[in-house]
């Protein structure tokens, strides 16, 4: 799960892909006659108190005229501040194939803040009948720098999703440093399938061959029993940090100053890295029309700079709900890449949910899915109608010859591993490292002896999620009748959860090691444990022993 701690929501960040879109001025003789799915997109309407119609109003927005024309006119109140208008647009039905998005816009000394998407844009998404949100999120028109006083009219193009029933428009100020945004007009038309912009071809990965000294590369780890164990027969418990961000950016985030820290300064022996698929295929905003391959290295040095300092690496496909074709598509060439390197393991899927363990382990159709005990940790929809199975994912890997260690995530968002205990348990080939399963824990959920436990006496397990939050204001998505255990730096959680995981021998990665991804281990870019949760985190992996008292 993820949680941000800045102004987008929940997962928002996750849905951050699309397909490279058509970004410039109409072709001359475009038809302007066509009738805009945006009622009032050009300010013209005004209701009683001189206002537009269809519009919400904020108070940093005002309406501003030229002549007969109207516009909008976004003022930041203080540097960092977001400034957004919501509009919510009826798509037709029957749906068209895509959506010419045209907007008309002036902007004065618009500075990007903190982070590279902080600017003057045009947000958009697309959501369900019942409001569930539907991805991929269109390309968002952005805009900084000054126009000269001059009003830039652009219009893009992309594809509406299947069972896309409206599509949420949300002009801003995003946390700019400074500047103001003018709109002057915001119009939708349909368009066909030949005026979607079609992407470059995915590129094909091959074998990544690291250059560090091979006596610097940990021992290969294979399962054995319900533990690993190293080529030696050693015992090994995995312990370290999940390292987030490059599941929202194509660059990452303070991933070369991280990863030393992590294993360094922390001691963390494994690094969990999330991986956004549309960024491996070349797909996410502001991806390199390379398909992929610029994203791939970004990897690489990341897989380089942890088996280069010994330690390990899960390569986690940060997916969600029910596996499907792309996902086989990723393995087949992900395990390629990383084909027996002792140091990385393939950790198939983030969090599989909302499936029975037959639809899990064997796929088949959705039309009878099984619900989950806990509440969605995000609001990502899927129009599966059919799901691949875990177990074609793990034939996907050896397909390829990899024998690579392989995690497998439980069900409902990562959490359960019951079925596993209970005939469930995926099938390996003989000869490779064999299968750990993985385990979602956080303070809303409970029932660790059946969910988690009753799998680590059978299987090696892999706790990739666990942390404990600050407030319960902080995870306003999770229901008040799931809000039972305290939290915050007074909470026992954190104590008893590492207890558990030391007790039964557990591996583990503390989510998150960044400061605004939550639960957050750090609270800051200078590695700061946060009070109630970073602190027991690091003394845990330097060794510190902890007494579960209660168990969940």
């Amino acid at each position: 799960m993820i949680r941000f701690t800045f102004s987008i929501p929940m997962r928002a960040l996750v849905g951050l892909v699309l397909l490279l879109p058509i970004f410039g001025k109409p072709a001359e003789g475009a038809d302007d006659t066509r009738t805009s799915l945006v009622l009032n997109g050009d300010f013209a309407t005004l209701d009683a108190d001189q206002w537009p119609t269809e519009w919400p109003k904020n108070g940093n927005v005002t309406l501003e005229s030229e002549g007969t024309a109207h516009y909008l006119h976004f003022t930041s109140p203080d540097s960092g501040t977001m400034v957004m208008l919501y509009r919510r647009v009826k798509l037709p039905n029957p749906l068209p194939a895509g959506l010419e998005l045209r907007v008309k816009v002036r902007f004065v000394d618009v500075k990007v803040g903190s982070k590279p998407w902080f600017d003057a844009r045009i947000m958009s998404k697309f959501a369900s009948d019942q409001g569930e949100h539907l991805p991929p999120d269109p390309p968002a028109p952005a805009f900084h720098g000054d126009s000269k006083g001059k009003w830039i009219t652009k219009s893009l193009f992309f594809a509406v999703p299947k069972n896309a029933a409206f599509i949420d428009l949300m002009p801003a100020l995003f946390r700019v440093s400074s500047g103001t945004f003018d709109l002057g007009e915001c119009d939708l038309f349909p368009a066909s399938d030949d005026q979607i912009p079609k992407p470059p071809p995915i590129a094909k990965s091959t074998t990544f061959l690291p250059t560090t000294n091979p006596s610097r590369i940990p021992k290969e780890l294979h399962v054995t029993g319900n533990q690993l164990q190293d080529s030696d027969g050693k015992f090994v418990q995995l312990q370290g940090l999940c390292l987030d961000s490059l599941e929202w950016s194509g660059k990452g985030e303070h991933l070369d100053a991280s990863i030393p820290v992590a294993i360094e300064q922390w001691h963390a022996n494994v690094i969990r890295l999330p991986i956004g698929l549309a960024f491996w295929n070349g797909r996410g905003h502001y991806s390199k029309p390379d398909g992929g391959v610029s994203y791939r290295e970004v990897v690489d040095k990341c897989v380089e700079a942890t088996i280069g300092r010994g330690a390990y690496l899960v390569l986690d496909l940060h997916r969600f709900g029910p596996p499907q074709q792309q996902d086989i598509d990723f393995w087949k060439d992900a395990a390629v890449r990383y084909k027996d390197n002792p140091g990385v393991m393939f950790e198939l899927f983030n969090e599989p949910h909302s499936m029975s363990w037959q639809l899990w382990r064997y796929g088949g159709s959705l039309a009878e899915a099984g619900a989950d005990k806990n509440v969605a940790e995000n609001n990502e929809h899927s129009d599966a109608q059919t799901t691949v199975g875990m177990q074609a994912l793990v034939d996907a890997v050896r397909s390829t010859g990899a024998k690579n260690l392989i995690i497998a995530g439980g069900l409902d968002w990562g959490f359960d591993l019951s079925g596993v205990a209970n005939g469930y348990a995926l099938a390996d080939q003989p000869g490779t490292d064999g299968i750990m399963y993985s385990s979602h824990l956080y303070p809303w959920k409970n029932g660790y002896q059946s969910s988690t436990l009753d799998a680590a006496a059978k299987f090696p397990v892999f706790i990739g999620e666990v942390g404990n939050i600050n407030s319960w204001s902080d995870f306003k998505f999770i229901p008040p009748s799931q809000q039972t255990e305290p939290v915050g730096p007074t909470s026992r959680w954190p104590i008893d959860m590492l207890g558990m995981i030391q007790k039964y021998k557990l591996n583990w990665t503390g989510f998150s090691f960044h400061p605004k991804c939550g639960p957050d281990v750090i609270s800051d870019w200078n590695y700061t444990p946060t009070d109630y949760w970073g602190i027991y985190v690091k003394k845990a992996l330097a060794g510190e022993q902890f007494a579960m008292q209660r168990m969940r």
